[in-house]
């Protein structure tokens, strides 16, 4: 069952270095507060994860704290590029990035195959493009009824996927609603899981196409309203489309950067 924590406990507890981490969210509930928490204790030497980087990774990759990045999209949404991410891939700063590139699809499989137990998963896909050729963890296989061959991608589990939601129990069941990714693949191929909530109540009420994590799935709880800022919980804040704006040129400068980390991050307070 899971536990109810503090974040800084609970990322204290289950974010180590060298560990392949996931911080998922598409759109809203990207967990935001959960990251910042990661670079204020700089735990360093990391994998990380996700389908769509964008702002919260390149802060992370700012930091210095990130090795290796297994992606597919990258981008700042409705602004541009990450330059955090680009410096550290075209300049190596503030040190070196591995990539290991792969489309929507061949992520959302990846995921899809660690959820359930299995080394691998099938998919039409990647072909036109050169991204199999840059990875050991896309191949080929034979389909053995037709003769057809198709992609296979390398499952993944993370060490830790971490998450934010609208509501838990105080028993660790965890409900997310709205637009949501991959949090329920991410989580159940993930071998320890944190979710960041806007709220805990007595009893989780069923919302239309809502997703239930139960508690056993999941290690660690932590109350975090807004939590999801600069992005947006349903139901409980929107989107701060200024913030993404404000971040391309402070992201552009290094000691721009650098500045708006110790105000916003070290400190340890969360813009808002």
């Amino acid at each position: 069952m899971a536990e109810i924590r503090t974040l800084h406990d609970a990322v204290a507890e289950l974010v180590h270095d060298g560990d392949t981490v996931a911080m998922e969210g598409f759109t809203h509930l990207i967990p935001f507060a959960a990251a910042h928490e990661v670079i204020r204790q700089g735990i360093t030497d990391l994998t990380l994860v996700r389908m769509t980087p964008d702002v919260v990774y390149d802060q992370l990759i700012g930091a210095g704290l990130v090795r290796k990045l297994v992606f597919s999209w990258g981008g700042n949404p409705g602004v541009g590029s990450l330059h955090r991410f680009r410096d550290a891939v075209e300049n190596g700063w503030p040190r070196p990035l591995e990539l290991d590139e792969h489309s929507h699809a061949g992520m959302a499989n990846r995921y899809v195959a660690g959820a359930s137990g299995l080394p691998f998963a099938v998919l039409r896909g990647y072909r036109g493009s050169d991204l199999a050729t840059r990875t050991d963890t896309v191949s080929t296989v034979t389909c053995p009824f037709t003769g057809e061959e198709l992609a296979a991608v390398r499952a993944l589990n993370p060490d830790v996927t971490v998450i934010h939601a609208q509501q838990a129990d105080r028993d660790g069941n965890v409900q997310l609603w709205g637009l949501t990714g991959v949090q329920k693949e991410a989580a159940l191929a993930a071998r320890r899981v944190l979710v960041t909530v806007e709220e805990i109540v007595e009893t989780l009420e069923h919302r239309p196409r809502g997703i239930v994590l139960p508690g056993w799935v999941v290690t660690a709880v932590a109350h975090v309203p807004g939590g999801a800022h600069p992005s947006y919980a349903a139901g409980y804040s929107v989107r701060d489309n200024d913030a993404y704006a404000a971040w391309d040129p402070v992201s552009r400068d290094r000691d721009a950067f650098l500045a708006w980390m110790k105000d916003h991050v070290y400190d340890g307070s969360e813009p808002r």
